[in-house]
């Protein structure tokens, strides 16, 4: 299996170990294979889904080799991702119950050791750039903090997430370095692919845990086709609440190694990009600002993981294959506030994004194939929605309690190159 850059004309072919540490490509452009192997073997029949990952991930890589690789898998992946049923046809897949209660602990856990593998190999180390609008940064974080031969170096966007998720985002960790930057996540992104081609930087081993980086996605695509197997579904939609389009990316892998999945849905909030660009109202790679939303973890104006899509499908078939919409507040809180009355069920907003945007597009089309909504987050991560829309606290979770009493450790950034590359050098 070979890896080439979504700007190489000439698809230089990389080994998947040069692209996961690479993270990006020298040309600013994302990796993607050659092909995409097949589903084959057991996996429908996998105990868990470690299990269902080691059979899946070694279709992809060559190395590590299948010894080192279960060991592996099985220590990161060492938490369930049940199915739920709210109703016939309609399911949530809750990715919350890993360390840091988002499905960002996926593929996080598993790079982080698949990265220390390929650098103990080579006797090297990395400097790990990563931006985050919410979730992404606190899963590096706990994924990575302790990883001998590595170093974390995160960006989030002051004031723009959770006092649950800024709290994770800057407890102390080994390894660990927090920077609150005074701008907007496409701030925070710009920075990160920016400092990847500066030529002052070139010397610097950095490498990324973005969704950028090709070793996020592989792991996303495990948990819709332990969707399918939990289900017993031969067929679902899956309707993704998204940002940044990786865990869209990672959906659409699964299906193009075999899983049946006639539609995704994609479930944006007040960031309308992508389903302006699926209704033919956007031009490809014209991002607008980003708006902030009570869905935070979802505000990105500009979704790098549009290149991979837009490279890997084309216009048309992404338009034929995705169906997308925008999500308010106001309707965010609405569908909370309904979650909960007719199931019992608690969503956290970004999850009520896409319990909306599956009511709506039930309403519209009339598809009746099942669908399977994306869990994304825990909903004690964002109690202020929680007390907005029902009026009740979240069920406290023990591990976002212990963070209060553990040390922090931030610094303020403005959101320029200048100033990173000054704490990066």
């Amino acid at each position: 299996m070979r890896y080439f850059s979504t700007r190489d004309p000439q698809k230089t072919p990389l080994s998947f170990e040069e692209a996961l540490l690479g993270g990006l490509a020298p040309d600013g452009g994302l990796y993607l294979p050659e092909a995409i192997p097949r589903l084959s073997g057991p996996w429908r029949r996998a105990a868990s889904l470690a299990e269902l990952g080691v059979e899946v991930l070694k279709g992809w890589l060559q190395d590590p080799p299948l010894a080192e690789l279960e060991p592996l898998v099985r220590e990161a992946l060492d938490f369930p991702a049940p199915l739920v049923r709210l109703e016939e046809g309609l399911y949530v897949l809750e990715l919350f119950h890993g360390p840091t209660l988002s499905f960002k602990d996926f593929g996080a856990r598993t790079m982080a050791r698949l990265m220390q593998h390929f650098l103990r190999k080579r006797g090297e180390r990395r400097i790990i750039l990563v931006a985050t609008s919410g979730d992404t940064g606190s899963a590096v974080a706990d994924g990575f903090a302790g990883q001998e031969n590595i170093e974390v170096v995160l960006l989030y966007p002051k004031g723009l997430v959770s006092e649950v998720q800024e709290r994770q985002l800057i407890v102390k960790r080994p390894g660990v370095r927090t920077f609150a930057v005074e701008g907007t996540f496409d701030d925070c992104q710009r920075l990160v692919k920016s400092a990847f081609t500066d030529p002052e930087l070139k010397h610097l081993p950095l490498s990324s845990a973005n969704s950028i980086n090709i070793g996020r996605l592989l792991p996303q695509a495990l948990y819709y086709l332990w969707a399918a197997a939990q289900g017993h579904l031969e067929a679902a939609n899956f309707c993704v609440p998204s940002g940044n389009l990786g865990n869209l990316t990672g959906g659409v892998l699964a299906a193009l190694m075999g899983l049946r999945v006639p539609r995704f849905l994609a479930a944006h909030n007040a960031n309308p990009y992508f389903p302006d660009f699926l209704a033919g109202r956007a031009e490809p790679f014209r991002f607008p600002p980003t708006v902030p939303t009570l869905s935070n973890a979802m505000d990105v104006g500009a979704p790098s993981n549009f290149e991979r899509l837009y490279h890997l499908l084309g216009p048309e078939r992404l338009r034929e294959w995705v169906w997308g919409t925008t999500v308010s507040d106001p309707a965010t809180l609405e569908r909370m506030q309904r979650t909960y009355e007719q199931y019992g069920y608690l969503a956290c907003p970004h999850t009520a994004v896409g319990l909306e945007a599956v009511h709506r597009y039930r309403m519209y089309t009339g598809d009746p194939t099942p669908i399977v909504a994306l869990s994304t987050a825990h909903p004690a991560k964002f109690p202020d929605a929680v007390r907005k829309a029902l009026g009740i606290e979240p069920p406290q979770e023990a591990r976002l309690e212990a963070l209060k009493d553990r040390p922090v450790q931030v610094e303020p950034l403005p959101p320029r190159l200048e100033a990173l590359k000054a704490r990066l050098l």
